[in-house]
């Protein structure tokens, strides 16, 4: 049996979410802000990640190398990342190093020096991501294909655009963490070893007095045109391929996951075998499934040779339109043995534990435990998940190339 999910929801808003793990002697916990690119200003792109990396360089009574220090000093292995919708702060220490870690990163998220003689060398950092987007036509291509796929703001890439992170100045930024780190919205997933109440009441002196605004989401409108080539003089052909799912949140979602997990993931998924190992038409071939709060998306890539791009193309549309007419019984016991493997792994963490259930929380307003999660798995069956490929065939794709030539899209897929 998997431990029980514990929450505390604190008077400024913050939610706190908690699952105990027996056996392991560490503590994970991940933070999710709402302080993702969806909320930046629209000629601003790449204000949350720039925001995020000067919010590192010193906070509270610590200056940049004494954040630094303290940290390590702890041995907490730690990461930030900026998503769509949130800016997320993670790190796995020692159990009992768990409490002072949260206290440095409580500054973090209300006392940032944000200071003004590390702008340009935060500056810096970002647009290196920027380069590193521009060397990588691979990451090129499926951002594009996000922008191209999802309605705006939900589609913006997180490293920003290179105009526009050299237009930022430091009073946006301080404005930007004014508006955007906010206690209401803002979900702490912990895993692992610790005591629930004096973890809430530690929690609880961390967040007393944070005031903010009540958390709204921003305003949606349409994406740009369904098919669209990115011309690059290459040897090679990336193609970006998406189609509409349905999200995390929706009761079909396991049904959609599994179909994803037959078409890609393993040498024996469909993709790598129609595409690249009979055919041998590409050096790489994948999908996944994307959730967004309020909807889903499977989004495929292709890398390819310029010869063969537009048989790759075709064949990988046949195969993402073939799905439509259902997996086989073995297809499925591969992919559940995939899927418990990966459970398994997933009990055994207690960083990926603490991201899971604050993903949760923000999907659902709840956490699945691992036992759900297992058995939503075991009653996933090949007439469930032909029955929801029925409803909910692949079809109207949005493709985005990047190569030499644009490719021809056969008419009615887009």
């Amino acid at each position: 049996m998997s431990d029980p999910i514990l929450s505390h929801t604190f008077a400024e808003g913050v939610v706190l979410v908690g699952e105990p793990m027996e056996g392991v002697e560490s503590a994970a916990f991940t933070v999710r802000v709402p302080a993702g690119t969806a909320y930046e200003p629209v000629d601003r792109g790449g204000l949350s990640s720039l925001t995020c990396e000067l919010a590192l360089r010193g906070a509270g009574p610590r200056d940049s190398r004494q954040f630094v220090t303290e940290l390590d000093n702890l041995g907490v292995e730690r990461d930030a990342t900026v998503s769509d919708a949130h800016t997320s702060f993670s790190g796995a220490t020692l159990a009992r190093n768990l409490f002072p870690a949260l206290a440095i990163y409580a500054d973090v998220l209300r006392r940032p020096r944000l200071p003004a003689d590390q702008l340009e060398a935060a500056r810096s950092v970002t647009l290196q991501e920027v380069s590193s987007v521009e060397d990588d036509p691979a990451q090129k291509v499926m951002l594009e294909l996000r922008h191209r796929h999802f309605p705006e703001p939900w589609g913006r890439p997180s490293q920003g655009r290179r105009a526009s992170l050299e237009a930022i100045d430091l009073d946006q930024v301080r404005a930007h963490f004014q508006r955007r780190y906010q206690p209401s919205g803002t979900i702490i997933g912990i895993a692992g070893r610790f005591d629930w109440k004096a973890l809430v009441d530690h929690v609880g002196r961390l967040c007393d007095g944070w005031k903010g605004q009540p958390h709204e989401e921003p305003p949606e409108r349409a994406s740009g045109r369904q098919s669209e080539h990115l011309a690059q003089d290459s040897n090679q052909t990336q193609i970006g391929i998406a189609y509409v799912s349905v999200p995390y949140r929706d009761p079909d979602y396991f049904q959609a996951w599994g179909s994803v997990g037959v078409l890609s993931g393993g040498m024996s998924s469909r993709l790598f075998t129609e595409v690249r190992e009979k055919r041998g038409l590409c050096y790489s071939v994948y999908a996944v499934h994307q959730s967004l709060r309020d909807r889903g998306s499977v989004l495929c890539y292709a890398g390819t040779s310029s010869e063969r791009a537009q048989e790759t193309l075709d064949v990988t549309l046949k195969e993402l339109s073939r799905l439509a007419d259902g997996i086989e019984a073995e297809e499925l016991d591969r992919l559940k043995a995939r899927i418990k493997s990966a459970l398994v792994m997933q009990q055994e963490s207690s960083s990926a534990r603490s991201a899971a259930i604050a993903r949760d929380w923000y999907y659902l307003g709840r956490v699945r435990t691992l036992d759900e999660v297992s058995a939503l798995v075991d009653a996933l069956s090949r007439d469930s998940i032909n029955a929801f490929l029925t409803r909910h065939p692949p079809g109207r794709f949005t493709i985005v190339t990047l190569g030499p030539q644009p490719l021809e899209v056969p008419v009615g897929v887009s």
